[in-house]
């Protein structure tokens, strides 16, 4: 499992409660571009609807060796997920954001997605989070 892109702001800004790994829908020429890691989660999220879950504002370049006329890199895209996951998804409490927080390969080089459903954290508890991230650092550092 290599991971392709990673949102690094995610874990600081929500409290991730649950995961789900789901299947994108992308077409050849993005396959190789995501593989060559031509891709940033940054300001993307997830829509959720009863027919479909979808992947916007994800932005995924242009494969340098393809015909690249009328491309749009940032197109909303399809996730797959299991009718009991998207029934899980939409059935959340409120308050709760879909976030996608890492696109990696699978182990027969199918592009995936992790996506997280979590609560957005106030100032207060980032500076919980940073303070509890340093302290860890320095056990570390002694052990």
């Amino acid at each position: 499992m290599k991971i392709l892109a990673k949102n690094q702001r995610a874990n600081f800004d929500y409290d991730i409660k649950n995961t789900f790994q789901a299947g994108m829908v992308l077409s050849g020429p993005e396959v190789k571009s995501v593989k060559n890691g031509n891709v940033s989660l940054t300001g993307s999220y997830v829509t959720v609807s009863p027919a479909q879950v979808s992947l916007i504002n994800c932005h995924i370049g242009p494969y340098k060796y393809a015909p690249n006329e009328k491309y749009n890199p940032t197109a909303t895209r399809q996730l797959l997920l299991n009718r009991q996951e998207i029934n899980q998804l939409l059935g959340k409490e409120k308050g709760l954001v879909i976030v996608p927080l890492e696109i990696f390969t699978a182990n027969r080089g199918l592009v995936k997605i992790k996506i997280g459903l979590g609560k957005a954290r106030k100032k207060i508890d980032k500076r919980e989070y940073i303070k509890k991230r340093e302290t860890n650092k320095e056990i570390k550092k002694f052990l």
